[in-house]
């Protein structure tokens, strides 16, 4: 089910609200000694094609971009910890500034839901006087918040709030919480006080949870959808991110100090940097076009140069990787950033002399940009991942074909720019077609090495949470519960995994994967690279080749036994998407929008509304520990 749109004008921030959110919050954080660990959450089982490299060598940006807007707003006492660089850490053990923290927070993509259950049971058995208010986000809390809350009264683990959208949100739950706490008052016992006192309704993005006197939750109550910040340019920066980062270790406690910044390249080499956000295209399988409200949302090409210079001039790194959907999205608004870079110089020298970085685009946009690729080039671009999918449009048109692709392909090449395509497996394609059109997957994937692919990924159609055809991915039978025995975890619903298939042979599917990789990564295709260049991007090709190749040895080791399974086992199949066991309900006591159809509803509790209370606390004005109560 895709994120219900807010009321139409009412989809964004007003400019400049999230610059005077930030301006309150350092004021307020001169009262408050908050210590913070910020943790995201890391199955080591995800570890696979096309994920390898970039999956522990590039710190993620949601984590960092908390971490950023907590040191912004004055809170210098805060951690970033990377599951991935530190598989040992135990949230019971944590200490900061000689103390257990007074916030932990868990950022988790629905991939690493075990982990981010883990991380977050631990923190839940911290003495409860000296318990941190556990918060968690990323895209798992906000397509399925209510997995973040236990309704088994016997087994009462639990975050204490989930949220459910970006930076402001977190801010804005800060500054209600900050301006009524008392002195000496934990922030766990504060955010109950709100909670209680319905202080947190005016917060949209949030899910929390209604408990008896136990601490059980009963019910959750979820505030809306967020409201999105437009002008990008008005984030914290994200040099700020790397200033916490947690050294990468085995133990299972926090080190006295964070990782140096002239060791921060060593370990991130790449550093992801949010550039624009939003995606004109309406796939279906995709959550993109309904979580961005339909709006699409960028930095300033200056703003996006200075953050290039300064995570240069402060870090060295030389690779950046752009966590836009679909870069190339609004012609202009591409075109103004790419001169922009093209113009900029960091330390006397040309930008793509000195950075390096690539980013996402479909086939249809980059063919529209083909005569600017020259400029793409002299703005520090050598690599563009394009959602290709299939290239007959069977699956979804965008756009696509052999043609383009190929003329696309030829003219990136030319200017020193990889090709980077993505593909999607699905029931109907075969793997090999007989004909004039390339409808089997290794027909695609010869034609896609042909025009000049470095690097190539394959993922079978998976239900995706948020997206158009996640309820009925489930209702109609296609998703599978469990395949000879063996549960279908979170950590298999990336693609690599044959998880929904109406195919009479869904093993064949499985085994189509592996074959694919195995026909553009190999032995004979590395020589090739070397012996027999096509461009002067030999080196590279032949090190992506490297990497493929390592790459599908851990593939084939984490997906053939499931082969075997679909082949050999018995399939089970669901007939409804995962959803909240615990009733859900909104603020006025109506639908949850975070809530799947079909979620029990929750009657609204006796709670008086202190609206005059978070007016109050808006204001800056600190009120006493009694004020909200009924």
């Amino acid at each position: 089910m895709e994120l219900p749109p807010r009321p139409r004008g009412d989809e964004l921030l007003r400019p400049g609200e999230m610059l005077d959110l930030r301006r309150r919050l350092r004021r307020l954080a001169r009262g408050h000694d908050l210590t913070t660990v910020i943790a995201c959450a890391f199955d080591p089982r995800t570890r696979m094609l096309p994920f390898v490299y970039a999956a522990t060598h590039m710190a993620p940006a949601g984590v960092r971009a908390v971490g950023a807007a907590m040191l912004d707003a004055g809170f210098e006492k805060t951690r970033i910890v990377l599951q991935q660089w530190n598989p040992n850490f135990r949230p019971q053990q944590m200490r900061l500034d000689g103390r257990v923290p007074d916030l932990f927070m868990v950022s988790s993509m629905q991939l690493h839901s075990a982990a981010c259950e883990g991380l977050t049971r631990d923190a839940c058995r911290i003495d409860s006087r000296h318990r941190p208010l556990i918060v968690v986000g990323g895209p798992k809390a906000i397509y399925e918040p209510w997995n973040a809350f236990s309704a088994d009264p016997l087994d009462p683990w639990g975050a204490d709030v989930a949220v459910t959208g970006e930076e402001y949100v977190l801010l804005d739950l800060l500054e209600v919480l900050l301006s009524i706490r008392a002195n000496g008052e934990s922030l766990r016992s504060t955010f109950l006080r709100a909670r209680n006192s319905s202080l947190l309704d005016d917060v949209p993005g949030l899910v929390y949870a209604q408990t008896d006197k136990a601490g059980v939750a009963e019910a959750l109550v979820d505030t809306g959808v967020q409201r999105l910040l437009g002008d990008l340019d008005e984030l914290p920066h994200p040099v700020l991110g790397y200033r916490l980062l947690e050294p990468p270790a085995r133990r299972a406690t926090l080190a006295a100090q964070a990782l140096p910044a002239g060791r921060v390249a060593r370990y991130s080499p790449i550093a992801s940097l949010v550039m624009t956000f939003g995606c004109r295209f309406a796939c279906p399988y995709c959550p993109i076009p309904a979580y961005n409200q339909r709006q699409h949302r960028a930095k300033s090409g200056g703003r996006i140069a200075d953050e290039f210079q300064r995570l240069y001039q402060e870090y060295r790194i030389h690779n950046y990787f752009g966590t836009d959907d679909n870069f190339f999205n609004r012609k202009e608004r591409a075109l103004d950033i790419i001169e922009t870079l093209a113009r900029t110089e960091i330390d006397g020298a040309p930008l793509c002399k000195r950075v390096r970085w690539g980013t996402e685009v479909t086939l249809h946009d980059a063919f529209q940009l083909r005569d600017h690729f020259r400029t793409v080039r002299k703005a520090g671009v050598r690599a563009l991942w394009m959602g290709i999918e299939d290239m007959t449009g069977s699956l979804v048109k965008k756009g696509q074909s052999v043609d383009k692709m190929t003329e696309v392909f030829r003219l990136l090449r030319w200017h020193g720019i990889w090709p980077m395509p993505m593909m999607m497996h699905h029931d109907a394609q075969p793997l090999i077609s007989r004909g004039p059109a390339p409808a089997g997957l290794l027909n695609q994937v010869g034609l896609l090495r042909k025009a000049g692919a470095i690097s190539m990924q394959v993922l079978m159609l998976v239900p995706a949470t948020g997206s158009a055809l996640y309820a009925g991915t489930y209702t109609s039978g296609m998703a599978y519960e469990s395949v000879g025995g063996r549960r279908v975890e979170e950590h298999m619903l990336g693609g690599s995994h044959v998880v929904a298939s109406f195919h009479p042979k869904p093993w064949r599917k499985q085994l189509n994967i592996l074959a694919a990789y195995l026909y553009f990564y190999n032995p004979v295709r590395f020589l090739l690279a070397l012996v027999r260049p096509k461009s002067r991007l030999y080196l590279v090709d032949a090190g992506e080749q490297l990497l493929g190749m390592k790459g599908l040895l851990l593939t084939a080791r984490r997906t053939l036994g499931w082969a075997l399974r679909l082949c050999l086992g018995n399939i089970r199949r669901r007939s409804a998407p995962p959803m909240s066991s615990l009733p859900m309900r909104s603020t006025e006591g109506l639908e949850a929008d975070h809530a799947l159809p079909g979620t029990r509803p929750a009657a609204a509790a006796g709670w008086k509304r202190s609206t005059a209370a978070v007016r109050c606390g808006r204001s800056g004005t600190e009120l006493p520990a009694s004020a909200g109560r009924t």
